[in-house]
């Protein structure tokens, strides 16, 4: 239904922003590639990622934050990206196949990355004292709750605007492709 664009076919307010994920990944996403469709939808995301980008999160702990949001938000194409890109991090497979499930990764720090981002999205945002208090105690600072939010947002305009449109899986992550 929605269709893939290119450089040369996205709307010229989108141009910009695809560009700078094909400098970031060597390609535009088969995902941001349909999200360039809006100008607002895509210029927000690009502009949140490379914000959440440059936040506090190592690049692992951001992708184990961002695919345990992919897998809450039941996003297949954004389980394959962030699989294949927690792999190129470093992260333990069997971490990545314990989130994949809906589990928490056996790391103390990263099970705690990963339950807090569960949380948020099954509370909508209404953590308590005891949620926040376990994120801190695994290391990780007040800050950086925020920042989970951060990551929280990018994801949700990423993982609704994939399971809208539906994006073909490209050939580099079709090895981690997840159907729930």
């Amino acid at each position: 239904m929605y269709q893939i664009h290119t450089l040369e076919t996205a709307p010229e307010k989108s141009q910009q922003s695809l560009q700078g994920l094909k400098n970031s990944f060597g390609l535009i996403p088969n995902l941001a590639a349909t999200m360039a469709e809006s100008p607002t939808l895509i210029n927000g995301f690009v502009g949140g990622f490379m914000n959440f980008h440059g936040g506090a999160f190592g690049t692992g702990e951001r992708q184990v934050l961002l695919l345990t949001n992919a897998v809450a938000n039941n996003c297949s194409w954004a389980v394959a990206f962030h699989s294949t890109m927690a792999l190129k991090e470093g992260i333990d497979p069997e971490a990545i196949r314990t989130i994949r499930a809906g589990e928490l990764p056996k790391d103390p720090k990263l099970a705690a990355l990963s339950r807090l981002t569960r949380v948020l999205i099954e509370k909508r945002g209404h953590l308590d004292e005891a949620d926040v208090s376990r994120f801190l105690t695994a290391g990780f600072s007040k800050a950086q709750v925020f920042d989970v939010v951060a990551g929280l947002a990018v994801s949700v305009m990423a993982n609704y605007a994939g399971n809208i449109a539906k994006p073909a899986l490209e050939e580099p992550f079709k090895d981690q492709r997840w159907d729930g």
